[in-house]
């Protein structure tokens, strides 16, 4: 059995998370909820739970204003471009650096665990992140592929 490269499990994960968290980025602008409304909220009949006035800036920034679905998704669309690089960022010192994915994915977290439909998404971000930081522990390097560079589709 061979040894498990934690950066390269860690990349799957990170690139599902990260389309979760798009998608449900994208339904989150359309059904819009305050996840944590629980905590404070009151229990309404008819209604259910309303949040309480001291959530009032989650309410805005979520609820009556997507700014957080949107931010995500923005971040999202930002770390797809890093981690399936483009081509100008193929190979290059923040295509191969484990810190930068690691406080995007957990910028990721913080902003899908707001609003309802990003939590599970947060949760696959926060896992990634933990998996980069063992990467980073243990030492592993992405290494640059130089032995292909200025071949193209020669053989």
């Amino acid at each position: 059995m061979g040894n498990l490269v934690w950066h390269e499990y860690a990349r799957y994960v990170a690139l599902s998370a990260t389309v979760y968290t798009i998608w449900a980025a994208f339904w989150g602008i359309y059904y819009r909820k305050f996840f944590f409304d629980f905590v404070n909220g009151i229990v309404r009949n008819p209604g259910g739970v309303q949040p309480a006035a001291s959530d009032s800036i989650f309410v805005s920034i979520i609820v009556k204003a997507p700014v957080v679905q949107i931010l995500n998704m923005l971040l999202g669309f930002g770390y797809l471009a890093l981690d399936y690089p483009l081509p100008f960022l193929k190979n290059t010192a923040i295509h191969r650096s484990f810190p930068i994915r690691i406080v995007l994915l957990l910028l990721q977290t913080f902003f899908a665990i707001l609003y309802y439909q990003g939590t599970n998404g947060a949760l696959y971000s926060f896992i990634a992140a933990g998996c980069y930081i063992r990467a980073q522990m243990l030492g592993e390097i992405m290494p640059e592929a130089k032995e292909n560079r200025g071949r193209g589709g020669r053989a």
